[in-house]
């Protein structure tokens, strides 16, 4: 029964990544039906993740009070009814408003099925296992994602990469009942407030990241937005430390590697996420490749996260450790960033964009089980589902602030480019190698975090 109960479960991860990755192919056909700009492109994805991230860590809080079960529920009906507003969107601002509904959807599941598997298996082999499916669930989502996108975009069109949502969906909400257990409420109250002032404060910081490029770093404009989220993240922690039933405890940091796990999960969406992102753009809008090729040129790393992760990751970690692993893991994604940064404009898929996938799909592989376990193994068991949305929150967060900065970073120095007589093709790969170097060095500095500051410890 633990086991069907893990294959539903793993079935939410799927669709959670899934629901990431699967707009990637699809970007520039929904840029020509929408209207999107360039730079706009990007809130097809960071509205959904900017409300999967900020509502996380009330799903974490839910789960504990009102039974993982229930949330997960909750979350697969409002994730549902996203997918078929997502298809039917008319405009660029309705895709947005159904992407952070989708969001929201994601962010009561994720936390709520990442405690059912922490609390379904206990013994540290069966852990490493149930973890090795859980990751394998996310890279197959990854490559589904990836690969049905560019099929439904070529072949049929961009809306059905929500529409396939559906179907999946109530399955999941029909086998529900007879294999997953209710779960235990516990006596707690909701912070709303909190939770609305760290959505708010997120939103503000990556749109003024975005807008910063048009409107200008120093302008009053960006300098507003950045003092206004910094003033609503200040009243929110001067909340969790006052409250009596806080969303966000933060006597929970002082868990071992806690803090350090989920500054390395952040750091390691905000450099995968991009690499992502930009390869997508460069297969299509450089190599001229079909929505459909672009979708088929990136299964080999997501077939290889896949096969790693269920095969080997979790043994590794048995063997070596966490630390080991996820130091190694983020160094082989270093370089494979620093071997996209060297993408030349008329490159070739074998020389180079393989070779560095794949090291980049090693690298995953190797660090997101250890990352996880270090930020979660160290939690009280009336934690779990606050420590779960929290290293959901910390990777969601990585991802959106870690997107919006080089987006900004990289559509500056295609501009400046431009403003130099560049052809517009020069300028627009200048900016595509500038945004895998800019991750290369988040990247990096996940690599140092966890070499000085993730303690190893018994999994």
């Amino acid at each position: 029964m633990r086991w069907a109960a893990l294959f539903i479960l793993c079935v939410a991860q799927f669709i959670v990544i899934m629901d990431t990755s699967i707009i990637g192919v699809a970007l520039p056909a929904i840029k020509a039906d929408l209207g999107y700009t360039q730079s706009g492109l990007q809130w097809v994805f960071n509205a959904y993740v900017i409300a999967f991230g900020g509502f996380l860590l009330l799903g974490g809080k839910l789960s504990d009070i009102f039974g993982a079960r229930k949330l997960f529920t909750t979350g697969f009906a409002i994730l549902t009814l996203a997918s078929l507003f997502a298809g039917l969107a008319w405009s660029d601002v309705s895709l947005n408003v159904a992407r952070a509904l989708q969001g929201i959807g994601s962010a009561l599941i994720a936390p709520s099925a990442l405690t059912m598997v922490f609390t379904m298996f206990i013994d540290p082999k069966e852990i490493g296992k149930a973890l090795g499916f859980w990751g394998a669930a996310a890279a197959a989502g990854g490559s589904a994602g990836v690969f049905l996108g560019g099929v439904i975009t070529q072949w049929i069109s961009w809306e059905w990469i929500f529409y396939i949502n559906i179907p999946i969906g109530l399955i999941v909400l029909l086998t529900t009942p007879r294999y997953l257990l209710k779960g235990e409420k516990r006596a707690g109250k909701v912070d709303l407030l909190g939770s609305i002032l760290a959505t708010v404060s997120l939103m503000l910081i990556v749109y003024a990241i975005v807008t910063a490029e048009s409107n200008g770093w120093t302008s009053l404009s960006t300098f507003g937005l950045f003092g206004v989220s910094i003033i609503l993240f200040a009243l929110f922690l001067i909340i969790q430390k006052k409250k009596e039933q806080p969303l966000l405890p933060l006597s929970i940091f002082k868990t071992p590697n806690l803090s350090a796990g989920n500054v390395v999960m952040a750091l390691l969406a905000g450099a995968w996420i991009p690499l992502w992102f930009y390869l997508n753009l460069y297969l299509q809008q450089v190599l001229n490749y079909s929505a459909f090729h672009s979708g088929l040129a990136l299964l080999p790393m997501t077939i290889t996260i896949m096969i790693l992760m269920v095969g080997f990751s979790g043994k590794l970690v048995q063997k070596f450790g966490f630390k080991p692993n996820l130091i190694l893991g983020l160094i082989f994604l270093t370089l494979s960033l620093i071997l996209f940064s060297m993408v030349p404009e008329n490159g070739n898929f074998t020389i180079h964009v393989l070779p560095a996938s794949l090291l980049g799909a090693i690298g995953m592989s190797l660090a997101y089980i250890p990352g996880t376990i270090a930020s979660i193994s160290g939690a009280k068991q009336e934690d779990s589902g606050l420590a779960s949305g929290l290293v959901n929150t910390s990777y969601q967060i990585g991802s959106a602030l870690g997107l919006a900065i080089i987006v900004a970073i990289a559509a500056a120095i295609s501009h400046s480019a431009e403003v130099l007589n560049t052809t517009s093709q020069e300028s627009l790969i200048l900016g595509f190698r500038v945004a895998f170097l800019a991750a290369s060095f988040i990247s990096g500095f996940a690599v140092f975090i966890s070499v000085f500051y993730v303690k190893t410890l018994k999994v």
